[in-house]
């Protein structure tokens, strides 16, 4: 009986282990269903009934945040459950504005690369204004409180597609236009600096050009102060004859007339024009020079014979006749408005103009420069005379320009004119009345530095007069820039006979680029401009043409270190 009873028992149950084993395993199963269920279940129900009574407030919550020791995150109901149409509108809103501050910003980068007029700035504003309308249009969607209507949401949604659309085509075609009006702008500004820059260079430059060709080299002052002693050690040597030779009032002769300070030039000038004479001792060369370097002039031209040329040197001071009564300029100099121009000391009077900067140099009002228009009157005698510069080398025989009919013209003088270039305009302020009245801007200009003036001619028609009604016209400056060519181009306005090319050929103090032929057939070339042979900023091409001219063998020259 007992084995009977133990067998079916057998049969059941065959491994108690395993049944063993699988209860317990049931019983943890259940116990975790039961933590879990409680830990996420019970805040969950006691977070939602105090939604419902309750602010939610860490207070009314307080014991909901712990169970059995453990803390857990605060959890809200709108962080459990997000609306997903009002997610989805945030995002077209979002990309709505981004689009159109993207436009606005091409819009006003188009303005600043100066396209007001493009087409491109048009359709950026415009498009930018589109989007700010179409947010405009549908506020009511994009209120947090308001109801979503999924219908309208579609309809935003596809009216903001078609504008980013629209929007991203027109950047696209924008862009490379953009980048190049950008690469210009860039170009402009660069340009506009770069021109800065070089305008601040061009002053600055000029200025220093000025202060290296106004002023005295080392050499020349010595040269003038070695002559000055020896003229005050020997002053008997050195006086002026108790009666001047007939030559200088012959009027048979070739008279020069040679006005300088710069004892050096002066004498290149006489030798230059003695040298290649026919017949030397039929030349009369009248020196005229300021009371301060009358001993030097002296001396120098005291020291040879120069092949029987004639030479008188004198001051301007010793013509009584020039005096502040009778000369315009000499009168303006005592002018309290014309001596702040040219010497009050500021910066600015130096370098605001460029262009005419040369012109505040007061030898632009010294006597030497003026007296080329009383030629008649200190020389009274005389019917012809050549007039040179002392920055001129001449290199043939010039009697020829005496034999010339002068057509009852006073000035006999090379035109410089070409083109548009060095014609009345460029000298004279065409703007004042009288000059517009009087005188035809397309005129051509000459120059001076050899002008052959018939005396004769000069008085006839009162050309001093002429020069001196224009001159008092001009004492605040109004009708020229001040200088001497202005007032001689309008003295001799109608007066002037044109000479041929050759007799004066210009530019060596500026141009480097005429050429040795024309220099060769010139009669007289002319060193005008800054860069004077004598300065050490003289063209090495042309100097050469100068300085064979020099005596070197004069022992003053030697002693104050002028090379050969």
């Amino acid at each position: 009986m007992a084995i009977w009873a133990q067998t079916p028992h057998r049969l059941s149950n065959p491994n108690p282990n395993l049944s063993l084993r699988s209860s317990l395993l049931l019983a943890v199963a259940v116990s975790i269903c039961l933590v879990w269920g409680t830990l996420f279940l019970v805040p969950f129900h006691s977070a939602r009934n105090a939604a419902s009574t309750f602010s939610f407030s860490s207070a009314n919550i307080s014991t909901d945040r712990f169970f059995l020791n453990l803390r857990f995150p605060h959890r809200r109901v709108l962080a459990v459950k997000t609306d997903p149409l009002r997610v989805r509108i945030d995002q077209i809103r979002k990309q709505a504005a981004d689009h159109a501050g993207l436009a606005s910003a091409y819009a006003s980068y188009a303005r600043k690369l100066k396209l007001e007029n493009s087409k491109q700035l048009r359709l950026f504003a415009e498009i930018s204004r589109n989007f700010s309308l179409l947010i405009s249009d549908h506020r009511h969607l994009l209120e947090a409180v308001s109801p979503i209507d999924e219908p309208s949401l579609r309809r935003f949604e596809r009216d903001v597609k078609d504008r980013i659309r629209a929007a991203r085509i027109l950047i696209t075609d924008a862009k490379e236009s953009f980048d190049n009006q950008l690469k210009i702008q860039k170009l402009k500004d660069t340009i506009f600096a770069v021109n800065e820059q070089l305008t601040k260079a061009k002053k600055q430059g000029a200025f220093s050009s000025l202060i290296a060709a106004k002023s005295i080299p080392k050499s020349l002052h010595c040269l003038a102060m070695r002559l000055m002693e020896e003229r005050i050690s020997h002053s008997d040597r050195y006086g002026d004859p108790e009666s001047p030779p007939p030559a200088l009032e012959n009027p048979r002769l070739y008279h020069y007339a040679i006005f300088s300070d710069n004892v050096l030039a002066a004498s290149v000038v006489l030798n230059s024009a003695v040298k290649n004479a026919k017949d030397p001792s039929k030349h009369v060369f009248h020196v005229v020079t300021d009371r301060m370097n009358l001993g030097a002039m002296q001396v120098m031209f005291k020291l040879k014979d120069y092949a029987g040329a004639h030479i008188e040197v004198r001051a301007f001071e010793d013509y009584k006749f020039l005096n502040s009564s009778y000369v315009p300029v000499l009168r303006q100099l005592e002018s309290a408005n014309l001596q702040r121009f040219y010497f009050e000391n500021k910066l600015e009077n130096a370098t605001k103009d460029t262009t005419n900067m040369k012109f505040r140099n007061p030898k632009y009002l010294s006597m030497l420069n003026h007296l080329r228009f009383y030629l008649p009157e200190m020389y009274p005698k005389l019917h012809r005379i050549l007039f040179l510069d002392d920055d001129v080398v001449v290199q043939k025989d010039v009697t020829a320009l005496w034999k010339i009919d002068m057509d009852g013209k006073v000035n006999g003088a090379v035109e410089t004119c070409f083109g548009s270039f060095h014609r009345y305009a460029q000298y004279m302020n065409f703007s004042h009345p009288l000059i517009k009245q009087k005188f035809d801007p397309k005129a051509c200009g000459w120059a001076y530095g050899m002008n052959f003036f018939d005396l004769d001619a000069w008085r006839k028609e009162k050309c001093t007069e002429q020069y001196h009604y224009w001159q008092n016209l001009n004492e605040n400056r109004t009708l020229w820039k001040l200088g001497t060519l202005p007032p001689g181009l309008i003295t001799f306005y109608s007066t002037t006979k044109p000479l041929d090319k050759s007799w004066h050929v210009l530019g060596l103090g500026y141009n480097p680029s005429i050429s040795m032929d024309e220099i060769q057939n010139a009669a007289v070339v002319h060193f005008n401009g800054n860069m004077k042979p004598w300065l050490d900023i003289g063209m090495n091409q042309f100097r050469p043409l100068w300085t064979k001219y020099v005596d070197y063998d004069n022992e003053f020259i030697r002693l104050c270190n002028f090379g050969a």
